[in-house]
């Protein structure tokens, strides 16, 4: 068993409430979790309205596919309108 995870540091210019960033974070968080079966999750920077942190974890059976997987989330992200700032990939 392999567990990826991702975590992913988001700007998100133009928000001027956490309301409206939550709008846009819920939104990409569900677009990922159904399409890709991941777990999702904001886990820093929740006061600040345009900076998010997301963790994604996959687990898989094979290293190469979590990978292929996480490699697609960040495609998405980085397609989503958001501006991907860094990331980082685990496996463990």
């Amino acid at each position: 068993m392999v567990v990826g995870v991702m975590v992913l540091e988001l700007a998100l210019p133009g928000n001027g409430s956490l309301k409206e960033k939550r709008r846009v974070l819920n939104s990409l968080e569900d677009r990922l979790r159904h399409r890709f079966n991941v777990s999702v999750a904001e886990v820093g920077y929740q006061n600040a309205h345009q900076r998010a942190t997301l963790a994604v974890a996959c687990i898989s059976s094979d290293r190469t596919v979590c990978g292929q997987v996480l490699e697609a989330v960040l495609r998405m992200v980085d397609a989503s309108g958001v501006l991907l700032q860094d990331y980082r990939t685990e496996f463990h």
